[in-house]
């Protein structure tokens, strides 16, 4: 098998071809591999290669072989975000404080994509700790755009999308704990998922208090799927989804099937929001103009009445006042005393924060508010739709684009139709919605009540047939 003619199967191909026995799993891996020697270095997705993937091929081989089904994601190449835990292979979290990290086990996520039959190919580059919307850190070579190398594909899940956007692999693990995940997914014109808060548990990522930095998140984070397209994520979040009892935000399992939701036909005559600005933030004018014709022709498609209607007004600070809150800053302030190590302007920025109660007032009641803002909007309609980002991809020098629409921004607002769902913990995707005239992609974001993810990712295979 080449590597271009692996580079167009689907996921759920590759596993379907593998235990009929049509397709062999090491061919795969290896057409796999040949395609990230020749991409990455120019593009600089991965941070870690995994050198046992030939092995895990033969394993699954082994399997098909002796005449049993290797699992759902048999012999599928998957690449992990460098914030998710990996026990045979460095977490180093895009930060030189963890450069020689290797985590005592597996995320429960990892877990579940071993289980179900897929080659972990490697570890994915991100922003430190994940914060900030750009694909740099201090530690590793800056992730490029694959339609324009003097660009960013957008973070902190900046090389898995890169991997899945050029056909290294076909799908990717990513976390989202402000857009993480949607962002990169509408930079580089891919489907990301963030379920509701609670349907991919979460275990050790955010939860070992002995790991300064590492540890933050915790009541924002998800994991989600990167993918070309509606089926495959949906196929990884079969995989990925379920409750576990190491995570107290588990939620239970029984009322989402990810399969049935792409391939049955959407509900028909639902009422749908369209909110084009978010808190007094401005929107590029292409972005606005393909977001809403995109809005358009999905509820044309699905029989919706679309109506264009002011968003929440969620204030950024409430957001910030949140990671805050579940930040060990005192931790991380002292670790890099001790060590000497540089951290990103994004991470150095925030250990100036020391939060007083009305901070942390803030980030309980002001959270409270931004939920029932959102869940009042919701109660009038069953979607809601909006530009997963206000702007287009900017130079991979910069934090943030700087200037939107001719408006200067502060650094971490340009997203403000993310973070929101992140409080919420009410599920979001990002689907490819169409491209500026320079051919850069533009996402919009599908937006579903809390737990109402099978409508999400129904109208969202809908939308991308």
């Amino acid at each position: 098998m080449s590597p271009e003619e692996y580079s167009a199967l689907p996921a759920r191909e590759i596993a379907a071809r593998v235990n009929a026995g049509a397709l062999c799993p090491v061919e795969v891996t290896k057409a796999a591999l040949a395609r990230l020697a020749d991409i990455d270095p120019k593009l600089n997705a991965f941070v870690f290669v995994a050198d046992d993937a030939i092995a895990q091929a033969e394993r699954i081989a082994a399997m098909i072989t002796e005449g049993g089904s290797a699992g759902p994601l048999a012999g599928v190449p998957v690449a992990v975000k460098d914030l998710i835990s990996t026990k045979d292979m460095p977490t180093t979290f895009g930060s030189l404080l963890y450069r020689d990290h290797r985590p005592r086990e597996d995320d429960i996520s990892v877990e579940r994509l071993r289980a179900a039959g897929a080659i972990i190919l490697g570890k994915t580059n991100c922003s430190e700790f994940g914060y900030g919307g750009f694909g740099h850190n201090p530690l590793f070579p800056t992730t490029r755009h694959p339609l324009d190398p003097t660009l960013t594909p957008g973070g902190s899940s900046s090389g898995s999308a890169v991997a899945v956007a050029t056909g290294i692999c076909p799908i990717a693990l990513g976390s989202d704990g402000g857009g993480s995940v949607r962002l990169p997914a509408s930079f580089t014109g891919l489907v990301g998922i963030k379920a509701s808060m609670g349907r991919v548990p979460l275990w050790p990522g955010c939860r070992e208090p002995e790991m300064p930095g590492a540890s933050g998140w915790e009541s924002v984070e998800h994991i989600g799927p990167l993918a070309r397209d509606t089926h495959d994520a949906a196929l990884l979040l079969s995989v990925i989804a379920g409750p576990d009892p190491r995570d107290r935000h588990s939620l239970p399992k029984g009322d989402v099937d990810w399969i049935a939701a792409t391939t049955s036909p959407a509900p028909t005559g639902l009422r749908v929001a369209y909110c084009a600005k978010w808190a007094g933030v401005p929107l590029d004018p292409e972005v606005h103009e393909v977001t809403l014709a995109a809005a358009k022709s999905l509820c044309a498609e699905i029989s919706a009445e679309l109506v264009e209607c002011p968003a929440p007004d969620i204030s950024i600070d409430v957001f910030r006042a949140v990671v805050a809150a579940d930040s060990d800053f005192v931790g991380l302030r002292e670790m890099i005393a001790e060590t000497g190590v540089p951290v990103s302007r994004a991470v150095s920025e925030l250990l100036h924060i020391s939060p007083s109660m009305e901070q942390y007032h803030l980030s309980r009641f002001g959270r409270m508010k931004a939920v029932r803002a959102l869940a009042e909007l919701m109660a009038d309609f069953d979607l809601l739709l909006t530009p997963t980002v206000a702007c287009l991809p900017f130079p991979i020098d910069c934090d943030s684009p700087g200037v939107i629409d001719g408006i200067e921004i502060d650094d971490d607002v340009w997203t403000p139709a993310l973070f929101p769902m992140n409080l919420s913990g009410q599920p979001a995707a990002s689907v490819p919605a169409g491209t500026s005239a320079s051919g850069l992609p533009i996402g919009l974001q599908i937006v579903g009540r809390h737990l109402a993810d099978a409508l999400v990712v129904s109208v969202a295979a809908a939308f991308g047939e």
